[in-house]
C-alpha cells in the first residue's frame, strides 16, 4: 500500500504547530521567579556625575557579590531584575531580565555599569511611582511570587502635590508590590527636609506641596515612600556608603529568610 505524502506547506505547518506546543509546554514547566525586583534610582540635579557613578557602581558591585548571587539564584526560578532611573521623568534604564545563574548576574552588572546618565532636574517620586505601576510591572515577562520596588534617593518629592503623591504610591501598592526605601543621607545637605526645600516652578502660584514641618529624610521616606507587605527602610550614610547599603538590601529583599535589616522576622 502506497503511503500518501503530505504537501510541503502542510509539513511546515505541522512542524510550526509542534514547535509552538513545545514552547508553551516548556514555558509552563519553567518555575516562576521568587522575586521581581525593580531598582529605582534618583538621578535629579542633586546627583552629579560622581554620585551617579557611585550609584551605578554600587548596584553593579552588589550584583557581582557572592552573597547577592546566592540569594538571587537560590530558588529554581531565580530573580527578575529591572532598573529605573528617575528625575523629572522616570525611564526604564534596564528592562526585565531573569537572574538565575552567576553568568546572568554578571551580565546584569555589566549592563548597569554601561547605563548612560539620564538628564533631569527635579525629584518627581510620584511620576516614578506612576511609571513603575503603569508600564514597568505590566511588562514583566513572567509572574513572580513577590514584587519589590527598591527606591533610593537623596531628597523629597518636589514636584507633586501631597494628595497626588499618596494616590500614586497607593496605585503602585495596588499592583501587589512592596516599596522599600533607601534614603541617602548627606550631612549638611539633607539633614532637614520640608519647608523651604527646593521645588519645581509653578508652585509659587499655589499652596506649596512640601511638608510645612521640618523632618529628616529617613522619616519622610517612612511616611511617603515605604509600604506594602514586609516593607522596610535601610538608609545609606552618604553616597560613599551606598554600595554597602544596596548590597545588604538586595540580600534582604530576595532572601527566603523574610527578615528585616535588624534580623527580626518581617510581618
Amino acid at each position: 500500500m502506497q503511503r500518501r505524502r503530505l504537501p510541503l506547506t502542510q509539513c511546515r505547518a505541522l512542524f510550526a504547530a509542534s514547535l509552538a506546543l513545545w514552547a508553551v509546554s516548556t514555558a509552563r514547566a519553567e518555575p516562576p521567579p521568587a522575586v521581581a525586583l525593580v531598582v529605582a534610582v534618583d538621578v535629579s540635579q542633586s546627583v552629579d556625575d560622581g554620585r551617579f557613578a557611585l550609584q551605578m557602581e554600587g548596584i553593579a558591585a552588589a550584583l557581582e557579590d557572592p552573597g547577592v548571587i546566592a540569594a538571587m539564584t537560590g530558588r529554581p526560578g531565580g530573580t527578575l531584575f529591572a532598573m529605573v532611573t528617575w528625575a523629572d521623568q522616570a525611564g526604564l534604564a534596564m528592562g526585565w531580565q531573569r537572574i538565575a545563574s552567576r553568568a546572568d548576574a554578571l551580565a546584569a552588572a555589566a549592563r548597569v555599569r554601561a547605563t548612560p546618565r539620564q538628564s533631569g532636574e527635579f525629584t518627581c517620586l510620584g511620576q516614578m511611582f506612576r511609571t513603575v505601576a503603569a508600564s514597568v510591572i505590566p511588562a514583566m515577562p513572567l509572574p513572580a511570587e513577590r514584587i519589590v520596588v527598591d527606591v533610593s534617593g537623596d531628597g523629597i518629592d518636589n514636584c507633586t502635590d501631597p494628595d497626588t503623591l499618596e494616590a500614586e504610591q497607593q496605585a503602585l501598592l495596588g499592583t501587589g508590590a512592596t516599596i522599600n526605601g533607601l534614603p541617602i543621607l548627606v550631612p549638611g545637605e539633607n539633614d532637614v527636609v520640608g519647608a523651604g526645600a527646593y521645588r519645581a516652578p509653578g508652585y509659587g502660584l499655589r499652596a506649596t506641596p512640601l511638608p510645612q514641618e521640618r523632618t529628616d529624610l529617613a522619616q519622610w521616606y517612612r511616611a511617603h515612600v515605604v509600604g506594602g507587605p514586609g516593607a522596610f527602610l535601610l538608609a545609606a550614610a552618604g553616597y560613599g556608603d551606598f554600595a554597602k547599603a544596596i548590597r545588604r538590601k538586595f540580600v534582604i529583599e530576595v532572601s527566603e529568610a523574610g527578615r528585616g535589616p535588624d534580623g527580626t522576622k518581617r510581618r
